[in-house]
């Protein structure tokens, strides 16, 4: 948690290949009745927005994890626009990172409206501001130090903003005890709430949009429009029936030992890497440099390189895979909305303290599956025991593997409990506006 005066960053047997992979692929999405339900509930909450409701509301977002950040603030600042009808302005201050999961973005301008969002480019704490230029609620995201003369206006308006400082995701249960706690400014009349994502009702929930349940069981079920968009990034009809694992990780990640592991396995894998994801494992295995639309076929491995795509289109992709990798916040989510097995890699923090969060999440989700928990751990570096034990990934990836079917039940179970605790954007609107009264 953050306040005023400092910042802390609290986010054996084996099955028949064959059988395993169409198991996966048959796997059902939520019943439509308890979709239909949560839908119900969720439109619920959007019509008791009332005449309270703010009409603007200005996000504050510093890049510190290269995409996570901004991915998270541009999904928020889309679908509090397109579903809410609020007025939202977007500052940045790194346009180049935003570029890549936002490719219509202009580098040079200084204002620019897209997809409904003004994105102003934030390039410092300098800026003289009046009253009339705050909006109705202000946003900082992981307390990102807004400019002062942004503040001060802030304290001149009458009524004065909803002002939330919206923290990273974290499953530690200290975060139910610190959600929407107010932190009164110092000096001035202003009071700042903290509010927290998270996976239980106590929290303000997870970024999901009232369209995306429909829009992925569209997708899956049409195995000619999965095709066609892989297609587009060269994968082949041997990469495309083949078992599908969608890389995304930090730097540090052993991928090389699993790609060893993989090369030499009976089943085979087409990997799929962003462009610049995993550089240096990706690159010796493709003895080439790892640019967007490079691959290489190595026994049972295939790795291909990907462009890196706007945010519908890596839904698409979590979608369309059998097994997914993510890392940070935003892409981590995405992957518990897709309905696929998935492994989270953590940004290091000081002391281990991304071990903390993923033992954390890990006692929530994995539900006793000791071999997504094994692999989780070893991913992050963080085993069971002895961190510098010699990880045997043959084995972590076998014991994964035939666990598979029940991983992917595990999924569906995880996104109906997801789904009861409400959407982030209505769960941060409903307490703008219970303080707006």
């Amino acid at each position: 948690m953050r306040v005023f005066a400092s910042a802390t960053h609290v986010s054996i047997g084996i099955i028949s290949p064959l059988l395993w992979k169409d198991n996966l692929a048959h796997a059902n999405p939520l019943p439509r009745s308890v979709e239909s339900g949560v839908q119900l509930e969720l439109n619920r909450q959007k019509m008791s927005l009332d005449k309270n409701q703010a009409t603007s509301l200005a996000l504050f977002c510093k890049v510190v994890d290269n995409y996570g950040d901004i991915g998270i603030c541009w999904r928020l600042a889309r679908q509090l626009q397109q579903e809410h009808g609020v007025a939202v302005t977007l500052w940045v201050d790194d346009l180049r990172s935003f570029q890549r999961i936002c490719p219509d973005l202009v580098l040079n301008a200084e204002v620019q409206r897209l997809a409904g969002v003004t994105v102003r480019h934030w390039r410092n704490q300098e800026g003289v501001f009046l009253a009339s230029d705050v909006a109705d609620i202000v946003i900082e995201f992981f307390a990102c130090d807004i400019p002062a003369g942004y503040i001060a206006a802030m304290a001149g308006c009458h009524p004065r903003p909803v002002w939330l400082n919206l923290e990273g995701l974290s499953a530690e249960e200290w975060v139910e005890g610190c959600h929407t706690l107010p932190s009164p400014h110092p000096r001035l009349p202003l009071t700042k709430y903290f509010f927290f994502p998270g996976f239980t009702k106590k929290t303000g929930g997870l970024l999901r949009e009232s369209s995306s349940e429909e829009q992925r069981r569209q997708f899956q079920s049409d195995q000619a429009a999965m095709a066609a968009f892989l297609a587009q990034f060269g994968v082949t009809k041997t990469e495309a029936v083949a078992f599908k694992v969608s890389l995304f990780c930090y730097p540090h990640a052993p991928v090389s030992a699993l790609f060893d592991v993989w090369q030499k396995g009976g089943t085979a894998i087409t990997c799929l890497a962003p462009e610049g994801v995993a550089g240096d494992a990706i690159q010796a295995f493709l003895g080439t440099q790892a640019k967007a639309g490079a691959a290489q076929t190595r026994g049972a491995l295939t790795v291909r390189v990907l462009p890196f795509v706007a945010q519908p289109d890596y839904d698409k992709l979590l979608w369309a895979c059998d097994l997914n990798f993510v890392r940070g916040e935003d892409s981590f989510v995405r992957a518990q909305w897709a309905g696929k097995p998935f492994i989270w890699h953590l940004y290091p923090q000081d002391e281990n303290l991304h071990h903390v969060k993923l033992r954390a999440f890990l006692q929530r989700y994995a539900a006793d599956i000791e071999s997504l928990i094994a692999l989780s751990l070893h991913w992050n570096g963080a085993s069971t025991e002895n961190v510098k034990e010699q990880a045997n990934w043959s084995a972590l990836w076998l014991q994964f593997q035939a666990d598979m079917p029940k991983i992917a039940c595990r999924c569906f179970e995880w996104e109906r409990e997801m789904l009861e605790n409400g959407d982030l954007a209505c769960n941060l609107l409903k307490f703008a506006c219970s303080l707006r009264k």
